[in-house]
Protein backbone atom coordinates (compact mmCIF):
# COMPACT_ATOMS: atom_id res chain seq x y z
CA UNK A 1 0.00 0.00 0.00
CA UNK A 2 1.28 3.49 -0.76
CA UNK A 3 1.60 5.89 1.92
CA UNK A 4 0.80 9.55 0.48
CA UNK A 5 2.94 11.89 2.33
CA UNK A 6 1.24 15.48 3.12
CA UNK A 7 2.13 18.25 0.94
CA UNK A 8 3.39 20.10 3.82
CA UNK A 9 5.71 17.46 5.10
CA UNK A 10 7.21 17.37 1.54
CA UNK A 11 7.74 20.74 1.69
CA UNK A 12 9.46 20.95 5.23
CA UNK A 13 11.48 17.57 4.23
CA UNK A 14 13.30 19.76 0.83
CA UNK A 15 13.35 22.95 2.84
CA UNK A 16 15.62 21.24 5.17
CA UNK A 17 17.56 18.36 2.64
CA UNK A 18 18.22 21.07 0.10
CA UNK A 19 20.47 22.94 3.09
CA UNK A 20 22.82 20.15 3.89
CA UNK A 21 26.19 19.90 2.81
CA UNK A 22 25.62 17.83 -0.31
CA UNK A 23 25.81 18.58 -4.18
CA UNK A 24 23.24 17.63 -6.46
CA UNK A 25 25.21 14.32 -7.21
CA UNK A 26 24.51 12.82 -3.85
CA UNK A 27 21.30 13.55 -4.25
CA UNK A 28 20.62 12.44 -7.50
CA UNK A 29 22.25 9.00 -6.71
CA UNK A 30 19.79 8.43 -3.74
CA UNK A 31 17.11 9.28 -6.60
CA UNK A 32 16.00 12.78 -4.56
CA UNK A 33 15.60 16.23 -6.12
CA UNK A 34 15.54 14.72 -9.64
CA UNK A 35 15.36 16.73 -12.93
CA UNK A 36 12.94 14.51 -14.91
CA UNK A 37 13.52 10.50 -16.22
CA UNK A 38 15.52 11.40 -19.54
CA UNK A 39 18.53 9.35 -18.37
CA UNK A 40 16.02 6.40 -18.69
CA UNK A 41 16.72 5.40 -22.37
CA UNK A 42 13.00 4.16 -23.16
CA UNK A 43 11.82 7.59 -22.15
CA UNK A 44 13.93 9.75 -23.78
CA UNK A 45 13.58 8.22 -26.96
CA UNK A 46 9.47 7.90 -26.59
CA UNK A 47 9.86 11.58 -25.23
CA UNK A 48 11.96 12.76 -28.49
CA UNK A 49 9.97 11.13 -30.84
CA UNK A 50 6.71 12.28 -29.63
CA UNK A 51 7.65 15.96 -29.50
CA UNK A 52 8.99 15.50 -33.46
CA UNK A 53 6.06 13.81 -34.32
CA UNK A 54 3.75 16.40 -32.55
CA UNK A 55 6.00 19.48 -34.72
CA UNK A 56 5.21 17.47 -38.04
CA UNK A 57 9.71 16.83 -37.79
CA UNK A 58 9.80 13.16 -37.81
CA UNK A 59 11.56 11.50 -40.16
CA UNK A 60 13.01 14.80 -41.83
CA UNK A 61 15.79 15.96 -39.06
CA UNK A 62 18.69 15.55 -40.89
CA UNK A 63 21.17 18.90 -41.14
CA UNK A 64 18.78 20.58 -38.79
CA UNK A 65 19.97 22.19 -35.22
CA UNK A 66 17.22 20.85 -32.21
CA UNK A 67 17.20 22.60 -28.77
CA UNK A 68 16.12 21.07 -25.47
CA UNK A 69 14.87 23.38 -22.82
CA UNK A 70 15.98 21.93 -19.10
CA UNK A 71 17.29 18.17 -20.32
CA UNK A 72 17.82 17.75 -16.95
CA UNK A 73 19.79 14.55 -15.85
CA UNK A 74 20.40 13.65 -19.00
CA UNK A 75 22.53 14.53 -22.15
CA UNK A 76 20.42 11.71 -24.05
CA UNK A 77 18.54 14.52 -26.71
CA UNK A 78 22.61 15.20 -27.89
CA UNK A 79 22.69 11.32 -28.43
CA UNK A 80 19.12 11.39 -30.09
CA UNK A 81 19.81 13.77 -32.29
CA UNK A 82 23.25 12.27 -33.57
CA UNK A 83 21.38 9.42 -34.40
CA UNK A 84 19.02 11.10 -37.00
CA UNK A 85 22.26 13.03 -38.84
CA UNK A 86 20.59 16.63 -36.59
CA UNK A 87 22.56 18.53 -33.87
CA UNK A 88 21.53 19.38 -30.36
CA UNK A 89 21.75 22.48 -28.03
CA UNK A 90 20.95 21.42 -24.53
CA UNK A 91 20.40 24.21 -22.11
CA UNK A 92 19.80 24.30 -18.48
CA UNK A 93 19.53 26.54 -15.19
CA UNK A 94 22.72 24.54 -13.71
CA UNK A 95 24.72 21.38 -14.63
CA UNK A 96 22.28 18.95 -13.37
CA UNK A 97 23.26 15.73 -15.83
CA UNK A 98 24.65 12.41 -14.64
CA UNK A 99 28.19 11.88 -15.58
CA UNK A 100 28.32 8.30 -15.39
CA UNK A 101 28.77 7.26 -19.44
CA UNK A 102 26.68 3.91 -18.66
CA UNK A 103 23.01 5.26 -19.49
CA UNK A 104 24.63 6.80 -22.48
CA UNK A 105 26.04 3.99 -24.28
CA UNK A 106 23.04 1.92 -23.26
CA UNK A 107 20.83 4.28 -25.07
CA UNK A 108 23.18 4.36 -28.14
CA UNK A 109 23.56 0.65 -28.46
CA UNK A 110 19.41 0.56 -27.97
CA UNK A 111 19.22 3.03 -31.02
CA UNK A 112 21.68 1.05 -33.22
CA UNK A 113 19.33 -2.23 -32.26
CA UNK A 114 16.53 0.24 -33.75
CA UNK A 115 18.42 0.68 -36.82
CA UNK A 116 19.63 4.35 -36.14
CA UNK A 117 23.30 5.23 -36.83
CA UNK A 118 23.71 6.43 -33.42
CA UNK A 119 27.27 7.25 -32.71
CA UNK A 120 29.81 4.78 -31.33
CA UNK A 121 30.47 5.51 -27.73
CA UNK A 122 31.94 2.22 -26.40
CA UNK A 123 35.68 3.98 -25.13
CA UNK A 124 34.06 7.07 -23.93
CA UNK A 125 35.42 8.21 -20.80
CA UNK A 126 33.13 11.12 -19.96
CA UNK A 127 30.12 13.35 -21.23
CA UNK A 128 32.75 15.80 -22.93
CA UNK A 129 33.44 13.23 -24.86
CA UNK A 130 30.26 12.23 -25.87
CA UNK A 131 29.13 15.79 -26.68
CA UNK A 132 32.25 16.07 -28.91
CA UNK A 133 31.12 13.14 -30.71
CA UNK A 134 27.54 14.27 -31.00
CA UNK A 135 28.84 17.81 -32.04
CA UNK A 136 26.48 18.92 -29.35
CA UNK A 137 26.69 21.97 -26.83
CA UNK A 138 25.54 22.30 -23.06
CA UNK A 139 25.09 25.41 -21.60
CA UNK A 140 24.23 25.46 -18.13
CA UNK A 141 23.50 29.33 -17.35
CA UNK A 142 19.75 29.97 -18.11
CA UNK A 143 18.39 33.12 -19.99
CA UNK A 144 22.43 33.86 -20.05
CA UNK A 145 22.78 30.76 -22.01
CA UNK A 146 19.62 31.54 -24.48
CA UNK A 147 21.21 35.00 -24.89
CA UNK A 148 24.57 33.58 -26.62
CA UNK A 149 23.02 31.45 -28.94
CA UNK A 150 22.84 33.37 -32.54
CA UNK A 151 19.59 34.77 -33.77
CA UNK A 152 17.52 32.28 -35.73
CA UNK A 153 19.78 29.56 -35.94
CA UNK A 154 17.72 27.02 -34.28
CA UNK A 155 15.00 24.97 -36.37
CA UNK A 156 13.38 23.38 -33.38
CA UNK A 157 13.06 24.02 -29.94
CA UNK A 158 11.09 21.59 -27.39
CA UNK A 159 10.59 20.93 -23.54
CA UNK A 160 9.05 18.18 -21.23
CA UNK A 161 7.45 19.40 -18.09
CA UNK A 162 9.99 22.26 -18.01
CA UNK A 163 8.54 26.15 -18.98
CA UNK A 164 6.76 25.54 -15.37
CA UNK A 165 9.89 25.80 -13.38
CA UNK A 166 11.03 28.75 -15.12
CA UNK A 167 11.51 31.81 -12.76
CA UNK A 168 8.23 33.37 -12.86
CA UNK A 169 10.25 37.02 -13.47
CA UNK A 170 12.35 35.45 -16.73
CA UNK A 171 9.38 33.48 -18.12
CA UNK A 172 8.51 36.13 -20.48
CA UNK A 173 12.51 36.84 -21.08
CA UNK A 174 12.80 33.16 -21.84
CA UNK A 175 10.16 32.86 -24.26
CA UNK A 176 11.24 35.85 -26.14
CA UNK A 177 15.04 34.84 -26.72
CA UNK A 178 13.75 31.52 -27.88
CA UNK A 179 11.71 33.21 -30.52
CA UNK A 180 14.69 35.61 -31.66
CA UNK A 181 16.62 32.16 -32.10
CA UNK A 182 14.10 30.79 -33.59
CA UNK A 183 14.07 30.05 -37.44
CA UNK A 184 11.42 32.04 -39.66
CA UNK A 185 10.22 28.31 -40.18
CA UNK A 186 10.74 26.68 -37.07
CA UNK A 187 8.90 25.64 -34.50
CA UNK A 188 8.79 24.67 -30.68
CA UNK A 189 6.99 21.46 -29.11
CA UNK A 190 6.26 22.03 -25.11
CA UNK A 191 4.39 19.61 -22.56
CA UNK A 192 3.64 21.97 -19.50
CA UNK A 193 2.29 20.31 -16.13
CA UNK A 194 0.61 22.83 -14.06
CA UNK A 195 0.31 21.27 -11.14
CA UNK A 196 2.21 21.23 -7.69
CA UNK A 197 5.11 18.66 -7.86
CA UNK A 198 4.18 18.29 -4.48
CA UNK A 199 1.67 15.13 -5.29
CA UNK A 200 -0.21 16.38 -8.45
CA UNK A 201 -3.10 19.28 -7.07
CA UNK A 202 -2.67 22.76 -6.88
CA UNK A 203 -1.04 22.72 -2.72
CA UNK A 204 1.38 25.41 -4.60
CA UNK A 205 -1.22 27.91 -4.81
CA UNK A 206 -1.57 28.03 -1.26
CA UNK A 207 0.96 30.39 -0.28
CA UNK A 208 1.28 34.14 -0.98
CA UNK A 209 3.79 35.40 -3.74
CA UNK A 210 6.11 36.75 -1.66
CA UNK A 211 7.01 33.86 0.00
CA UNK A 212 6.87 31.18 -2.97
CA UNK A 213 8.84 33.51 -4.83
CA UNK A 214 11.15 33.92 -1.82
CA UNK A 215 15.29 32.43 -2.85
CA UNK A 216 14.36 30.34 0.12
CA UNK A 217 11.75 28.62 -1.36
CA UNK A 218 12.96 28.59 -5.00
CA UNK A 219 15.98 27.30 -4.19
CA UNK A 220 14.76 23.91 -2.71
CA UNK A 221 13.67 21.45 -5.20
CA UNK A 222 10.02 21.57 -6.08
CA UNK A 223 9.35 25.07 -7.21
CA UNK A 224 7.04 25.65 -9.80
CA UNK A 225 6.17 29.59 -11.31
CA UNK A 226 2.20 29.38 -11.08
CA UNK A 227 1.44 30.11 -14.35
CA UNK A 228 -2.00 29.11 -14.84
CA UNK A 229 -2.92 28.29 -18.30
CA UNK A 230 -4.48 31.08 -19.44
CA UNK A 231 -2.01 33.55 -18.70
CA UNK A 232 0.51 31.66 -20.18
CA UNK A 233 -0.95 31.14 -23.55
CA UNK A 234 -1.75 35.18 -23.04
CA UNK A 235 2.29 35.51 -22.36
CA UNK A 236 3.09 32.68 -25.47
CA UNK A 237 1.00 35.53 -27.40
CA UNK A 238 2.88 38.57 -26.32
CA UNK A 239 6.54 36.77 -26.97
CA UNK A 240 4.60 36.94 -30.51
CA UNK A 241 3.85 33.19 -31.08
CA UNK A 242 0.87 31.84 -32.67
CA UNK A 243 -0.08 29.03 -30.57
CA UNK A 244 -1.42 25.71 -31.11
CA UNK A 245 -2.88 23.54 -28.00
CA UNK A 246 -2.68 20.24 -29.39
CA UNK A 247 -3.82 18.18 -26.12
CA UNK A 248 -4.60 19.02 -22.36
CA UNK A 249 -5.58 17.14 -19.27
CA UNK A 250 -8.38 18.81 -16.90
CA UNK A 251 -9.47 17.39 -13.92
CA UNK A 252 -12.95 17.07 -12.76
CA UNK A 253 -13.02 18.65 -9.65
CA UNK A 254 -10.29 21.02 -8.17
CA UNK A 255 -7.67 18.74 -6.32
CA UNK A 256 -6.86 21.47 -4.03
CA UNK A 257 -10.02 23.84 -1.67
CA UNK A 258 -10.60 26.64 -3.50
CA UNK A 259 -10.72 28.78 -0.38
CA UNK A 260 -7.29 27.12 0.73
CA UNK A 261 -5.43 29.31 -1.84
CA UNK A 262 -4.71 32.54 -1.77
CA UNK A 263 -6.63 35.24 -3.00
CA UNK A 264 -5.23 35.81 -6.30
CA UNK A 265 -5.68 32.34 -7.27
CA UNK A 266 -8.95 32.07 -5.40
CA UNK A 267 -10.04 34.72 -7.61
CA UNK A 268 -9.78 32.34 -10.91
CA UNK A 269 -12.14 30.91 -12.97
CA UNK A 270 -12.33 26.85 -13.06
CA UNK A 271 -12.04 26.76 -16.29
CA UNK A 272 -8.46 27.99 -15.87
CA UNK A 273 -7.52 26.42 -12.38
CA UNK A 274 -8.80 22.53 -13.81
CA UNK A 275 -5.69 22.41 -16.57
CA UNK A 276 -3.58 20.26 -15.30
CA UNK A 277 -1.26 19.03 -18.08
CA UNK A 278 -1.10 20.34 -21.81
CA UNK A 279 0.90 20.07 -24.72
CA UNK A 280 1.44 23.35 -27.09
CA UNK A 281 3.16 24.33 -30.30
CA UNK A 282 4.68 27.34 -30.73
CA UNK A 283 5.12 29.29 -34.50
CA UNK A 284 6.59 33.32 -35.23
CA UNK A 285 3.41 34.56 -36.08
CA UNK A 286 4.65 36.24 -39.14
CA UNK A 287 6.48 36.11 -42.58
CA UNK A 288 9.36 36.25 -43.59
Amino acid sequence: MKIRIPYWVKIGAKLVLSRLPFGYSFWQKLGMFRHGEMDISTYAIDVFDTHMLKAGQSGILKGKIILELGPGDSISTAILAAAYNAKAILVDAGSFVRRDVAPYRLLAETLRKKGFSAPDLSTVKNIDEILAICKANYLTNGLQSLKQIDTKSIDIIFSQAVLEHVRQGEFLNTLQECYRILKPKGICSHRVDLRDHLGGALNNLRFSDRVWESTFFVKSGFYTNRIRYNQMLELFKKAGYKTEVTTFTRWETLPTPRHKMVREFRSLTDDDLLVSVFDVLLRKNYKQ
